[in-house]
């Protein structure tokens, strides 16, 4: 099912997004339509609460298979920084730099929902997983971004 992507402006981009207590078959579902609704509209990442559901969940998928984390959370970086041009499903048509980490290690819940994984992640899978962990936390990367331009992007995180 192809769910309402939420758009600046709307609350629910600026709520902090609540941990996911259990996955549920209501939680996999949701994922699932979270990702029929980003290739519809030809994202690379989704966070829950841009379709208005405020809970720790993201999807994505930068052209190597989809993944769906549950309570991701950055807990280590190499410190080292780029600056890449993004844009965003819930800010259309503005693109802007953002300086993000290059490699970073995100834990997020097991999929069996009883310990948690690390993923270690570089490049454009760092930089969407930065963006879509920032909207949980309720940043855009227009919070973060310089030289804002008002363009479609060719990727938008």
């Amino acid at each position: 099912m192809i769910l309402k992507v939420r758009k600046h402006g709307d609350p629910v981009l600026r709520m902090r997004a609540l941990p996911v207590k259990e996955i549920t078959k209501e939680m996999l579902t949701l994922a699932g339509n979270m990702l029929e609704t980003m290739y519809a509209v030809d994202g690379v990442g989704l966070a829950a609460n841009q379709v208005g559901i405020p809970v720790q969940l993201v999807v994505i998928d930068i052209g190597e298979g989809p993944m769906t984390l549950f309570n991701p959370r950055i807990v280590k970086h190499n410190g080292e920084e780029t600056s890449g041009r993004e844009g965003c499903l819930s800010v259309p048509g503005l693109t802007g730099e953002v300086t993000r980490w290059d490699k970073i290690v995100v834990e997020k819940l097991a999929e069996n929902g009883s310990a948690s994984e690390r993923l270690e992640a570089e490049g454009l899978l760092a930089r969407a997983l930065q963006h879509e962990i920032d909207h949980l936390d309720g940043i855009l990367f227009i919070d973060k971004a310089t030289d804002i331009m008002e363009e479609q992007a060719e990727n938008e995180v």
